[in-house]
Formats: structure tokens, C-alpha cells, sequence
């Protein structure tokens, strides 16, 4: 068994550990104030941010056209013309978006990523 040996720390030295712990949990962990990734609030403005709050709703768990959103973002007082629906859809669609766009009887559909 080895024998520990114990070291009474007066005050100041506790406080100089205590800082240094500080400084390096704020170095690894970054600082509590601060928000993680999953914990930063979305931007739902414009049609694209009207479009990321249908996705979150889960809209998009079946194929939708464009009509279709564009209905559900005018129930949500998103009030877009036709052509800034589809430019929102079609970038949030790309290869790294949450949705992915395929065509049906000439016309896009969009659907979440699996």
C-alpha cells in the first residue's frame, strides 16, 4: 500500500487552484454562458427561415410541392411570392440542406433527408 501524504493548503493557495481550474475548464469547455451548437436558437425570418420552421414542425415528412408550401408559410403569416418559395426550397435542398427536391409530372417535390 503506498502511503499518501497529505498538505494543508491555506487560503491563497486554494484560491490559486481554484482560479487555475477556472481557466482551464473555461480553455476546454468554453464558457457556461455560452450556447452549444444544439442549444443556439434558429432564425425563422424570410422564406427560408418560414421553410426551416416547417421542417421543424415535420411538414416534410411527406412529398410536398411547392402550392403546398407556400400554403402552409401563408398560414404562418410568411406571405412570399411563388419564386422566393422556390429559391428558399431549392437551397435548402442542396447536397449538405435537410431536404431533397426529386420531380414528379414535371413539377418539384420536396422531402426530408433521410
Amino acid at each position: 500500500m503506498a502511503m499518501t501524504k497529505h498538505v494543508a493548503m491555506d487560503k491563497g493557495t486554494t484560491k490559486q487552484v481554484l482560479s487555475r481550474l477556472d481557466r482551464l475548464e473555461k480553455a476546454v469547455f468554453g464558457d457556461v454562458g455560452e450556447k452549444l451548437p444544439s442549444q443556439k436558437k434558429q432564425n425563422f425570418s424570410g422564406p427560408a427561415g418560414g421553410a426551416r420552421l416547417l421542417i421543424s414542425r415535420g411538414f416534410f415528412k411527406v412529398k410536398r410541392f411547392i402550392g403546398d408550401v407556400k400554403k402552409a408559410l401563408a398560414t404562418d403569416g410568411y406571405h412570399y411570392g411563388a419564386a422566393q418559395v422556390q429559391t428558399a426550397m431549392n437551397r435548402l435542398s442542396r447536397r449538405d440542406g435537410p431536404l431533397v427536391a426529386s420531380k414528379e409530372g414535371g413539377k418539384k417535390s420536396y422531402v426530408n433527408r433521410k
